[in-house]
This record gives structure tokens, sequence and C-alpha cells, in this order.
């Protein structure tokens, strides 16, 4: 007898590209229990989900849901939010007699039946994908499909929330409770906190948020750099679910008044991941976050990160040097770790002994020393690399140059030979050298150590399937993010500029001439390359540092020691011949003494 898994699996065979051999072994000895040979298939790396969604269609001679999933409001408010989450559907359109559902089970007859009698209509199935179906489901119900498991959890007599004691009052913390350490052990508890890490892991996101909102807690996740809700807990859930996640990661859960740090591996589809958690008191509670650390997704060399091919030169260039400092530099979650390790990538391990400090380790790299700082220990970064410097290295890579000691510190190694590689917070290139100097750093160390900058941004990058138009793989045109960057070389001028403490925008304008580009141009550069799109470089684009002001005539920016206007040329500011500017009511020049024409 053929079976439906067989007549799927021709199907993705003729019209899909799966091999014969892939196909046999789905249906044999990879397939679990339980299995979809599609699902089995697709964990192979044998077909993508869209493939399978639209062999599935032709199997079951249903349309495809185009993508994105686009529901109609109507629509959407004829079907419970409750019904679509936890069946894991989205109603698209509606008539008087027709309801059109987006389901990744189209032969889920129990979702279909249960549609029909809410709605009083016959329900048309249309074929989706489960991402695709979670995504519309994030974006229009704010919440994810776990609710098979939240209907589980009842435990408003497992565990009630206590009165505050007078311990807590008194800013202490309870003691252990032997409910609450038996509800972190219940089995919804534990298959919702594993589902939970898991779906978020599968999405890419970079972290978790578990936070209470008054009347229940939300769970939502990071990413691409945007927060996005999946599900809303019970609030009798919340000591539960909190510290079951402190359990996993060998934090107390009797400590609810103090901040706390703490750590697990986790495997998850064949990869062993690190997750740090931190825990904060809030007002009524606690909050978690949990922060994915994967090592397969670190880049294996500076091509990857998508700079220009003139940047990408000019860092190499500065990374060959061998010698000197070299900083990444821009807001938290630019990407700045990362750029680093791309960096540390294309160097010889072999050959060279590389140390990196980190707070905390983030990607494993092979044949290089990582250092783990902790200051509760005295072991800081200043401390560290101090330490670091009698071990003979040739390249150290610093997590972030936080203070003056550690950027000395580091300038100092750089003039004596060392390539060091680390990370400050600045808006732009020339912004990191002017930090420098702020934070008390000698401009004779700055000069003479530091060789370059790279300034950076991430946006999200176009699907590469459906260039940014929407699919069953995206969802809505965009998936993973790319770098926008601006790379600084210190030339001579430069070196004696920052010597003498130079203004920013003397070192702005010295580092333009030596051939540095704008944050802005990169972002249009990528736009021009189909990598993103002009809505995402738009808050880019407003948000690098302030170096001018509008011009009130055509609204360029012109920079505040400009003369004219570089749009329209109108004339912002009067000048002599020699190109002194002249302040009003000035009757000769101060620095070539001609006489000053009226205003």
């Amino acid at each position: 007898m053929v079976t439906n898994a067989r007549i799927l699996g021709r199907l993705l065979v003729d019209t899909e590209g799966v091999g014969e051999a892939a196909l046999s072994a789905a249906l044999g000895a990879e397939r679990r229990p339980g299995e979809r040979v599609g699902d089995t298939l697709v964990r192979c790396g044998a077909i993508s989900r869209c493939g399978v969604a639209r062999a599935l269609a032709a199997q079951l001679d249903l349309p495809l849901a185009p993508m994105p999933l686009e529901p109609e409001p109507d629509a959407l408010a004829a079907v419970q939010a409750e019904l679509a989450r936890r069946r894991a559907i989205v109603p698209l359109a509606i008539t008087r007699r027709v309801i059109r559902l987006a389901m990744a089970d189209p032969l889920d007859v129990i979702a279909i039946d249960d549609v029909q009698f809410q709605t009083g209509r016959r329900v048309e199935p249309m074929v989706s994908t489960p991402e695709a179906v979670r995504a519309a489901l994030g974006r229009h119900y704010g919440v994810d499909a776990h609710d098979d498991i939240v209907e589980d959890l009842d435990l408003g007599t497992l565990v009630q929330e206590l009165p505050t004691t007078a311990a807590e009052d008194a800013g202490g913390d309870d003691g252990m409770d032997p409910e609450l350490e038996r509800a972190t052990r219940h089995a919804p508890v534990v298959r919702l906190v594993d589902r939970i890490i898991r779906n978020a892991i599968d999405e890419g996101a970079s972290d978790i948020h578990v936070e209470e909102t008054g009347a229940d807690v939300r769970v939502r996740v990071r990413v691409d750099g945007t927060l996005r809700r999946t599900v809303d807990l019970p609030a009798s859930s919340r000591r539960a679910i909190l510290s079951r996640i402190k359990v996993l990661a060998g934090m107390d859960i009797a400590v609810r008044r103090r901040a706390q740090d703490g750590s697990l591996r986790f495997d998850h589809a064949g990869r062993r991941l690190t997750l740090r958690v931190s825990t904060l008191p809030v007002n009524g509670g606690e909050k978690a976050v949990v922060r994915i650390l994967d090592s397969a997704t670190a880049p294996s060399d500076l091509g990857v990160l998508g700079m220009s091919g003139p940047d990408l030169t000019q860092l190499r260039l500065l990374l060959r040097r061998g010698e000197g400092v070299v900083l990444a530099a821009g807001p938290t979650g630019s990407g700045k770790s990362t750029t680093l390790f791309a960096a540390l990538s294309e160097l010889d391990r072999d050959v060279q002994n590389i140390v990196t400090l980190e707070d905390p380790v983030e990607y494993r790299l092979s044949g290089a020393s990582q250092v783990q700082v902790d200051r509760r220990a005295g072991l800081g970064f200043a401390d560290a690399l101090r330490a670091v410097l009698r071990q003979d290295p040739d390249v150290v890579m610093v997590g972030e140059i936080r203070d003056r000691e550690t950027a000395e510190i580091a300038m100092a190694a750089a003039v004596t030979g060392h390539l060091v590689l680390s990370t400050i917070h600045t808006v732009d290139a020339p912004g990191a050298i002017t930090r420098l100097l702020h934070m008390g750093v000698p401009p004779f160390l700055v000069a003479g150590g530091l060789s370059g900058v790279v300034a950076q941004r991430l946006v999200r990058r176009c699907c590469s399937a459906c260039r940014g138009r929407g699919c069953h793989e995206c969802g809505d045109g965009m998936r993973g993010r790319t770098g926008v960057y601006q790379v600084l070389g210190v030339s001579d001028e430069m070196r004696d500029e920052i010597s003498g403490a130079g203004s920013s925008a003397r070192l702005r304008r010295l580092a333009a001439e030596a051939g540095m580009g704008t944050l802005e141009s990169d972002a249009r550069r990528a736009v021009a390359a189909g990598l993103t799109t002009p809505h995402e470089i738009g808050r880019l684009l407003h948000a690098g540092a302030v170096t001018g002001a509008p011009c009130p005539v055509c609204g360029t920016v012109v920079p505040f020691a400009a003369l004219a206007c570089p749009g329209c040329g109108d004339r912002r500011r009067r000048a002599c011949a020699c190109s002194q500017p002249l302040e009003r009511g000035w009757r000769w020049c101060p620095s070539c003494v001609r006489p000053v024409p009226p205003d």
C-alpha cells in the first residue's frame, strides 16, 4: 500500500530535486518516531521548508499562501487569538460564507472544525510553513504558539504567590520554598522553558527576555536586533518559570532581591551553545535575560561581514602591520566583537601567540588563549592586560576599553610592537580618538599607538531567497543582518594633530582627506548592492555624529566650521581672502592684516 509519506516523498523527488538516497533515508533510518517525511528531509538539510510546502500543496491540491502572510483585519477579528495560537493558524480573508486559513498542517481537521464552529463559515485551507505562520502570529497576535503547554501549567494550586516577608521588606531574600522547588521540576514547566529556549535558537535570537507586565509574564526574543513577543504566561507561573531558568543556570532560586548571573551549556540540533543568564529584581518580582552564544556563528573571515572592497583592504592592511591599536567603534549591539573575531580568524594562530581578554567569552577561537575577566575576583581588564603582556604575546584582544588605565596600557603595548584589538563606544571613527583624549590618555600615546578605527552599525539584511519581497523562509522579506562600516587609518598628519590635542572638526577633516568615507555613504552602498532596504538605513542616516547644522536654503548638513553650504553654495560665514573667518564688526583681518570691507 502506498502511504501519504511515500506520495509526498515522490513529489519531492520529482518536483523539488530531492535525491533518491535522501528520500530512502528519510523513510527509513533517519526518520524519528512520529516524524513526518518532510520534517525529516528538512532536518537532514535535503530540502527547505518552502519546498516541502510547495509539494504538500500539490499533493493535497490546495493553494499556497503567498508570503509574507498579510491577513485582513476582519479575518483576524473573526478568529479568537487563543484558537489561532493553539492550532497554529492564520486567518487571511473572510466573506459571508468562507474564511481562508494559512495552515502549516492543512490536515488538522480539529483546527478546521473549531474555526467553522466559531465563525459559522466554511474553511478554505491554504498551505504555509511553520516559520511563516509563527512570524504572522507574532506580528498580528503578539504571541507564539506555546499554548498547548501553557494550558497544562495549572500552577494555581501547584505553587501560590507567597506574601511579602519581613526579610524582603528589609531587602533580603526568602529561604528555600519546597513547593517552589517542586514546581521547577513540574513537567509542563520543564517542557515550556525548554521549548522557549529551543524556539529562540531556531529563530536565530540573540536574547530571551522573561519579564512581568503586571497581570501576566511576557516572553520576548531579540531577532536581528528587534524584540518580538512570543508568549504570555499566567501570572501564577512566574515564580516557577523564573526558578526553572535559575536552576538550569546554577543560580540560587531563594535569592530574589539581588541581581544574579549564571550560565549553562545547552545542546540543540547537534550544536553545543552557551547560555548566559542574568536576573534583576524589579518592582513586584524579577526579570531574567538569557543571552544565547553560539560559537558556530562566529565569522570565518572579514570577507563575510559585508564591507566594501576599499574598507576591507584598508582594514587588512592595518592588521598586516602587526602592531598598533585597532579599535571597533559603535553602540552596544553593533557587532563590534564579531568584527574583532573575524579579524583574529584571519591571523596565523600557529606562529603567533594570540591572547583574548573577554567578559564574557563569546566565541571559541582555536589556537588562541582566551581569558575570562572577573572583576569580583580582582581580575579586571587593566590587571589582566598587565599579566598578558608578560606572556610574550604577539596579538592581544581586549573586550572593551572602558577606562583610562586600560587605554593607556593598550596604547603603551602597541607602541612597543604589539597588535592590540579592542572595542570602544563612540558614534563614528574620529569620535574614538576624541573619546580616548577625553579619558585622559596622553595625546602622545594616542598618536603613537593608534593605527586605525572601524566604526560600524548593523542593519537587517534582505532575504537571499526572495530579495526582500517576503517568502516562506523569512516571512517579512528580511533575514539576518549585515554591517555598515567606516574605516579610518591614522595618517601622519592626523598623528601631528592628535599630539597637539587637536579639535574634533580638524580630525574629521583630515580623516576625510585621507580617504575615510561616512557611515551614511556606506549604508547607501549596501542599499545599491541589494543587501538591505532604504527603510532599514533610515534610522542610521539620522543617528550619526552631529557634525553640522542644516542649511536653511537646501537642507544639506553644513559642517560647523564650513564657510558655505556644500549643497547650494550659500555663504554661512564671511571670510577674508586668506580664508580667515571674520566676526561681525571686525575692521581688520587678524591673520593677514588686510582691511575688512563693511558688512
